[in-house]
């Protein structure tokens, strides 16, 4: 008989759990998630991989900035630098050794030809011409014996006291003293001269401008190595010495005007006149020397200044555009520009310089003021290559 307060046995057996069919579609569902989670992080890599790739390609392009040839304001205008040189202007050496007693003159200081600049002592020079003198009173004197032999001898001749034989011997003898006479005096004359250079005079009216001399300072003729005295310059008119460029040269006639610039005199300009030309092309510089000349009434126009020469030439020469001197190619083929084109290519152009002013260089054709023009480009820039256009700062910019 069963005891109605102990457990059921139903009660202990366990519910029964999920069924197949739950359990496969649980399976479905994880491996469904898994395959979408795969799926989104190589789709993500991918992406990732295009973009750096696309990165690089970019990074591998250059940009460049691009400028646009600017006309020339003054395309009738040739600006070229001159030096200034004096009409005239004489370095002054010694022509004899000594010391320097006195000097007359300085720099800056005005002085008329023929004025003393300094005087040296020479006493060798002095003792020497002392013995000369004495060497010429000497063989005159012997002249003077031997002519009066020679006429003795020439008189007993005539009435056959003498051989002529003998009276030709003393002739000849006249003759020799004469010769040693004239050779004394010749001596004496050189020494006079080589005194007379011990006072250093200006060679024409003139202004000095330079001064080397001290008292008391030995003085060496003769020596390759020794500074001038003095330098005296005639700056009455100055001379001014330019190079034209060849393409310009037949452009440039004599009597032509000129202005010239100094930095020391802002808004001064002087005027000159060409009056020479080399008539030939420099092989180094491709450029032709002319000089001028003007007028320095008023000592304004220094020699040895650095001018600024404008020519006005005639039409034709250049196209009047100018670019910066760093958007210049320099190579085995003459200068050239790099041009970008509206797809992003470069384009090497060559191009001939008119004039280069250094920061600035003006050509004479080659490319247009549509033109755009990469400034500084790298040496290994080709045709054909791909750059990006830089944009400029405050502006939109393109992007090739």
């Amino acid at each position: 008989m069963s005891d109605p307060h102990s457990p059921s046995i139903e009660n202990d057996i366990p519910p029964a759990g999920p069924d197949n069919r739950t359990l496969k579609r649980v399976g479905i569902g994880a491996a469904v998630v898994a395959i979408i989670i795969v799926a989104l992080g190589v789709a993500s890599r991918i992406n990732a991989t295009n973009e750096l790739k696309q990165v690089a390609a970019d990074t591998a392009i250059p940009t460049v900035a691009v400028i646009a040839p600017t006309a020339n304001g003054d395309a009738g205008a040739l600006v070229l630098p001159g030096s200034l040189q004096a009409y005239n202007s004489a370095a002054i050496y010694a022509r004899t050794n000594g010391y320097v007693r006195r000097w007359l003159a300085d720099i800056g200081d005005h002085v008329r030809a023929g004025q003393s600049l300094a005087i040296l002592d020479a006493p060798e020079v002095d003792q020497q011409l002392a013995q000369a003198q004495a060497d010429y009173q000497t063989a005159l004197a012997n002249q003077r014996l031997a002519a009066i032999t020679a006429r003795r001898w020439s008189s007993m001749l005539a009435q056959d006291a003498v051989s002529r034989q003998e009276a030709d011997e003393k002739a000849g003898d006249l003759a020799a003293r004469t010769a040693l006479a004239n050779a004394a005096l010749a001596n004496v004359k050189r020494l006079q001269a080589l005194q007379g250079f011990t006072r250093l005079s200006a060679p024409f009216d003139g202004i000095v401008t330079s001064r080397s001399a001290q008292i008391g300072a030995l003085v060496v003729s003769g020596n390759a190595a020794a500074q001038p005295l003095f330098t005296v310059s005639d700056i009455h008119r100055m001379r001014v010495y330019v190079r034209v460029p060849q393409a310009y040269s037949a452009s440039l006639r004599s009597g032509m005007a000129a202005t010239l610039a100094l930095p020391e005199f802002p808004g001064r300009t002087f005027t000159a006149a060409l009056t020479r030309s080399a008539d030939a092309v420099d092989t180094q510089s491709g450029a032709v020397l002319v000089e001028l000349q003007a007028d320095n009434a008023d000592g304004a126009l220094k020699p040895g200044a650095f001018t600024q020469v404008s020519f006005k030439v005639v039409p034709g020469h250049g196209n009047g555009l100018t670019l910066p001197g760093s958007a210049i190619l320099y190579g085995g083929n003459g200068p050239s520009v790099a041009v970008v084109g509206k797809d992003g290519r470069v384009t090497v152009k060559p191009v001939t310089i008119a004039r280069d002013e250094g920061n600035v260089v003006q050509l004479s054709g080659g490319i247009s003021p549509a033109d755009r023009v990469i400034d500084n480009p790298p040496d290994a820039i080709h045709n054909g290559d791909r750059v990006h256009v830089q944009k400029p700062a405050g502006g939109k910019g393109d992007r090739a």
